[in-house]
Order: structure tokens, then sequence, then C-alpha cells
């Protein structure tokens, strides 16, 4: 069995990047009876830290959190006179 090796980084954009050397084995499609080749390839895995509330979730949730604000003030009527002709 053959032992991946990896290493990390910080790259450029603040992401961890860790890339890891291991082995590819394939095999013609339809000839799974042939003994696969091995083809050495690197594998990299990024890692992201965001802030809380930041990237597309936190758009999305606050997008969400107006789009209830908008309907709670059209049920309730915020903003506008409620007593208009009343007296």
């Amino acid at each position: 069995m053959h032992q991946s090796q990896g290493s990390e980084k910080l790259n450029e954009e603040g992401a961890i990047e860790t890339k890891v050397d291991t082995i590819d084995q394939r095999s013609p499609p339809g000839q799974n009876q042939l003994e696969p080749t091995n083809e050495g390839t690197t594998v990299v895995h990024l890692t992201r830290k965001q802030a809380h509330g930041s990237g597309v979730m936190g758009s999305a949730a606050a997008a969400v959190g107006n789009a209830l604000g908008s309907a709670r003030d059209a049920v309730f009527g915020k903003g506008k006179d409620r007593n208009h002709g009343a007296e």
C-alpha cells in the first residue's frame, strides 16, 4: 500500500493549502479485469477561514432577515400613522 505524503502552507489568499502527493489507480472503462495503472498525482485541499456572517451564507441570511422585516412591517404597518382619519 502506498503512503501519502503532504504539506501545509498559508497561500496568498489567506487559505490553508494542504498538498498531498498520492497515487491515482486507473483502469480503462469496462475493462475491470485488467491491472490498473498507477499515476502519481497531487491533491490540493483548501481550507478558508471566514469571519462569521461573511460570504454567500452570510449574504443569504441578511437577505432573509430583510425580507422577514419587510413582511413584518407590511403586516403591522410600521412607519405609518395607524390612527390616520380616526379623530
